[in-house]
């Protein structure tokens, strides 16, 4: 069973898991952003050695939150795939194919540069800009778009993580869930990813996410670095 933290946003119920995703547990929906499915191809492609282990690890993690939660729709905001097509996508079509069941749905990101005909091969509905499910908006990067409607919205692309420092100057950074008043920005999913700093305002939340949990860290402590 996967970790979660409880969480109550729009008076709706979500679990923030420590494998870096979100079950929105009323609708029923995994959201999760930033796989970058096929990254270690595209370096292997460019003669940087990478072990295939990396993608097997991170679809092996997506398969047993989706045993964890059972959801009916699966919501990624952007940057399934990370580049052109290469031969590890061939695992994610077997990964789809495993799960034909599961309503899919992608927020394009700017890495999603496939052409429309695969996606549509894998029943995975794309969406340009944003997707809407009251009281809930889904976006890839919020920078990039106009706060058109009430909603909560959901989005991806910065990578978000924080700094722990100890006294003996170790430093450790670990990624995280970023909430502020409108808004969530979600962690990568791939583990294969860089983390950028957030800038944490005093009302927002901030939840980092260790190999065992989800906790929820208070604003001011002299320890966390944004």
């Amino acid at each position: 069973m996967s970790q979660t933290y409880h969480l109550y946003i729009r008076e709706q119920s979500l679990l923030l898991s420590k494998e870096r995703c979100i079950c929105w547990e009323n609708e029923k929906v995994l959201i999760l952003s930033d796989t970058h499915f096929g990254k270690t191809g595209h370096f292997r492609k460019e003669s940087i050695p990478l072990p295939q282990m990396i993608l097997e690890n991170d679809l092996n993690r997506l398969i047993e939150v989706i045993c964890c939660f059972n959801p009916d729709k699966l919501i990624v905001v952007g940057d399934l795939f990370h580049s052109s097509f290469n031969k590890e996508l061939d695992y994610f079509k077997q990964f789809r194919a495993n799960f034909s069941q599961l309503e899919f749905h992608l927020v394009l990101g700017n890495h999603d540069i496939l052409r429309k005909e695969y996606y549509e091969d894998l029943a995975i509905q794309i969406h340009l800009h944003s997707l809407d499910m009251h009281p809930f908006s889904f976006v890839h990067d919020i920078n990039d778009k106009q706060i058109e409607n009430d909603n909560f919205y959901f989005c991806g692309h910065q990578h978000p993580g924080v700094t722990v420092r100890g006294k003996a100057r170790q430093n450790l950074r670990f990624p995280c869930f970023h909430f502020s008043e409108n808004h969530a920005c979600l962690p990568a999913f791939s583990r294969f990813t860089g983390m950028s700093p957030i800038k944490r305002n005093k009302k927002d939340q901030v939840f980092i996410i260790t190999e065992e949990e989800v906790i929820n860290i208070p604003a001011r402590l002299p320890y966390i670095h944004c």
